[in-house]
């Protein structure tokens, strides 16, 4: 999305994403922002379909997520790629595995990008998943001089510099 004035003399790229939710009269809904997608696999994977399917896998698992981040695990020689989180729960699943498969589930019903990588394992395989120390974000945030204000944890990222700074203060 693009703020400027009528006339075009300044412009601003605000770095969300919207969804229309009504034409008449114009209405939007923020979906995500550009900067945070995973697309290392064609599965163009953005936050709306990440949020979405965190709340259906806490649902259904009866888990309460505090806070998530994402990103690829590149192709090796010995597996396909994945989508590897980070999760920071209040209330942990009672089965890790379930809220693994049934976030899969979510992702493919969201997503048909994601669905297509998954069928058969053809690019994707199922998410890699790791419960986080309460804190361990906001020990990330304080790192970067970013605690407090508006400054959040990117949900999702196509880079894992994030995901393994993350990894080192758990």
């Amino acid at each position: 999305m693009v703020i400027s004035t009528t006339g075009g003399l300044w412009r601003y790229l605000v770095g969300d994403t919207i969804k229309f939710t009504s034409l008449n009269p114009y209405k939007i809904k923020v979906s995500g922002r550009l900067k945070h997608y995973i697309n290392a696999f064609g599965e163009e994977l953005i936050v709306d379909n990440s949020d979405k399917a965190i709340a259906v896998a806490a649902s259904r698992t009866g888990a309460v997520v505090n806070d998530y981040t994402a990103a690829p695990v590149y192709f090796s020689q010995h597996s396909n790629g994945a989508h590897e989180w980070l999760i920071e729960f209040d209330k942990e699943p009672g089965s890790l595995i379930e809220f693994t498969t049934v976030l899969d589930m979510a992702l493919k019903d969201s997503n048909s990008d994601y669905e297509a990588k998954r069928h058969k394992d053809i690019a994707l395989r199922m998410p890699v998943i790791h419960p986080l120390p309460a804190g361990t974000f906001n020990k990330w945030l304080q790192s970067k001089g970013k605690l407090g204000g508006q400054h959040k944890v990117p949900r999702l990222s196509n880079e894992r510099q994030i995901l393994e700074e993350i990894l080192l203060l758990s």
